[in-house]
């Protein structure tokens, strides 16, 4: 049986990526054929740092679309870093092309430098690559078959978060997730939502978690096994966080933070909502640490362990 290949793009060429990748690949052994979308030369000096010994295949676009691909193999598409500004974008416009061409549905991305790669255009990776699939409705679930959080809104300053919390978008995360959890993990989950203020109090006329969150959740909750909202302050508490599958955030570090304190690298980064299934590794760039063999590859072993199994 051939599995269908994952696409990997490395991301930024000044990261620990290879580093974990080469010793994602010596501790298990995955069955999908891999096909790595970067620089040849960058690749061929990552691989003589790292003593990487087993054999990486180079294939043309066209190639890849035409060719059976075996089990258990590595690939490699060229993309010259002739203009480094352009280079991650280059390599993601040919992991794009293959996911419309439906040579696979699955892909990983190492880290990106937002700020370099985006230039401000867009919040994160998560709305670079859901804007080019045109799609409106998708996720950021950091997942962990424990407990996963979702954000509702990703890397916003604080201060805009509340203008961003609507019934609609609130109502989309919250069906993107049960759909997500139904259709690729075959469980009906268990889903929380955090209050945006806190205590789920405020000071002010207009209270976003009684005019906003509860309306969302009473409306839904006869059809979805959701509840909320809760305190964020409370709600990972062991007792309580043993009670759900998923914990839904207003804003990006009122989850993030919580979870990365729970399971550190021991999660990934599924965008949910796209046409195909698009996994990160849970960690940045960490370029004081390029070089040093030091990094822990568990996040990268988990998405390319989740993919083999879709």
């Amino acid at each position: 049986m051939n599995f269908r290949p994952i696409l990997i793009v490395p991301g930024e060429q000044k990261s620990i990526f290879f580093e974990i990748f080469f010793k994602s690949i010596k501790s298990k052994k995955f069955i999908s054929p891999l096909i790595l979308i970067c620089d040849k030369e960058n690749l061929y000096r990552e691989i003589i740092r790292f003593k990487f010994k087993k054999k990486i295949e180079v294939l043309s676009f066209n190639e890849i679309c035409k060719k059976k691909l075996q089990n258990r193999k590595i690939y490699l598409i060229n993309v010259s870093n002739k203009i480094p500004e352009f280079y991650v974008k280059r390599c993601f416009k040919k992991a794009f092309d293959l996911l419309r061409k439906g040579v696979t549905n699955k892909i990983i991305n190492g880290p990106i430098n937002k700020t370099k790669t985006l230039n401000k255009k867009f919040l994160g990776v998560t709305e670079y690559i859901a804007n080019s699939f045109n799609k409106k409705k998708f996720a950021m679930l950091i997942y962990n078959p424990k407990l996963s959080v979702c954000p509702v809104t990703t890397h916003l300053p604080l201060r805009l978060v509340k203008n961003h919390i609507t019934k609609k978008t609130l109502r989309e995360k919250i069906l993107i997730i049960n759909d997500f959890y139904k259709k690729f993990l075959k469980i009906k989950p268990k889903i929380a939502v955090t209050g945006l203020n806190p205590h789920c109090e405020s000071i002010l006329k207009f209270n976003e978690d009684e005019k906003i969150i509860s309306p969302v959740i009473n409306s839904i909750k006869n059809q979805i096994n959701v509840k909320g909202p809760f305190p964020s302050d409370t709600i990972f508490l062991k007792k309580n966080r043993e009670k759900f599958d998923v914990i839904i955030g207003m804003y990006h570090d009122q989850v993030l933070g919580p979870i990365k304190t729970l399971f550190e690298y021991d999660a990934i980064n599924i965008t949910l909502g796209l046409p195909f299934l698009r996994i990160t590794p849970d960690h940045g760039p960490n370029e004081k640490m390029v070089g040093k063999n030091k990094s822990n590859p568990i996040s990268l072993i988990n998405a390319l362990s989740f993919l083999d199994n879709q």
